[in-house]
């Protein structure tokens, strides 16, 4: 057994939790003495105890000189939750192991110094590019304060979303839907255009098997034009927000907003922009973001390089024809220096189709 062993085990319980804790990071801890494990945990929800501090209560009196490790530097600062620098002090562990440093301006640091000081061995960058990528999407959030945005479509081999018609269910297979919805799952919102609700009335939700946590559901409806009747405003099942621009009238807001879990978001701009959108987003505390929108609400995206993560299902067949939809809509570009540089970090075949992952290179500069 070696650090690298128990950090492994921290990092998986971290990642168990990703996707449910926003805006806070998942973050794993577990609790070593004389090479047992006598404690481990999670942080469960914002506003919750931290992972340090279940792993500690399961630990109890056996804590005092053992070792801990966590994925994310341990906060030094009060918020909704005691700092957990403080408690490690407290419980009279001996050494602290931390896979990567929190960037929040709250911590930055201070949480290992304060141990430091306090006369704790802490040890830092224990599979440090394990834990930075469960954490890309809150790091992305505290540096820029805007969602870090995922873009997903399902395509045909030729990159097609629909045939001449507008057909598109289903090109791709069950398998690849149903893990776009564990997608979902793990995002705080999803994002679609007003297009897509009048096309498809979708829901908008997570549907798993054994139930999932459900997205706020957005809407880029620059002149109100999404039905009441439609099942993003008729479903309660999580909150709806319509994004409008300033010449929408307060009288057909006022409609909207006569649900309780609907709220109308104007702009002070006739014209929604996506650098507004992503503002606003962040102002709600929305970390995470997943864009499932057709081709021109991706092309809008696409344009101002508002991407971290493209996501592909693409299906073994193919559509064809000059007037069928590809992914991404829009002006396009006139040279490839001004594409969206990406890097590939996993693909895999899912039922009868490929899903391909890849990340903006640039994704830390916003």
């Amino acid at each position: 057994m070696n650090d690298q062993y128990y950090m492994k085990f921290a990092l998986s319980l971290a990642r168990s939790v990703s996707g449910q804790t926003s805006p806070n990071p998942p973050v794993g801890a577990v609790v070593v003495k004389n090479g047992q494990i006598i404690g481990f945990g999670a942080h469960l929800k914002a506003g919750e105890p931290h992972a340090e501090v279940h792993a500690l209560q399961m630990a109890g009196d056996k804590a005092k000189h053992a070792t801990i490790y966590v994925t994310l530097e341990p906060c030094s600062h009060h918020g909704k939750t005691p700092p957990c620098a403080d408690l490690i002090l407290q419980k009279g562990l001996s050494r602290v192991v931390v896979a990567t440093v929190d960037p929040n301006e709250k911590v930055a640091g201070q949480g290992i110094k304060r141990l430091r000081e306090s006369g704790v061995q802490v040890d830092v960058g224990i599979l440090k590019e394990e834990a930075d990528s469960i954490n890309k999407a809150f790091f992305y959030y505290i540096q820029h304060h805007k969602p870090f945005v995922t873009l997903k479509s399902a395509t045909s081999l030729d990159g097609k979303l629909a045939t001449v018609s507008g057909e598109s269910q289903w090109i791709t297979g069950e398998e690849a839907r149903q893990d776009a919805h564990l997608y979902r799952h793990t995002h705080d919102a999803i994002l679609v255009g007003v297009n897509t609700v009048l096309k498809d009335n979708p829901t908008l939700t997570a549907r798993l098997p054994l139930g999932g946590k459900n997205p706020v559901r957005v809407v880029l409806d620059t002149h109100l034009r999404t039905p009441l009747q439609s099942n993003i405003i008729t479903k309660k099942d999580a909150e709806t927000l319509i994004i409008t621009g300033s010449e929408a009238r307060q009288d057909t807001i006022a409609g909207y907003e006569q649900f309780a879990h609907v709220e109308v978001i104007q702009l002070d701009q006739p014209e929604i922009t996506i650098p507004r959108v992503l503002e606003e987003l962040g102002k709600r505390k929305i970390m995470t973001l997943f864009v499932e929108g057709g081709a021109e609400v991706n092309g809008s995206f696409l344009k101002e390089k508002a991407v971290q993560q493209v996501i592909t299902y693409i299906a073994p067949t193919i559509i064809g024809g000059r007037g069928a939809p590809t992914s991404i809509g829009g002006d396009g570009i006139e040279s490839l220096s001004d594409s969206l540089d990406l890097s590939i970090t996993s693909f895999e075949r899912i039922g009868k189709d490929l899903k391909i992952v890849a990340e903006a290179k640039n994704h830390d500069e916003g």
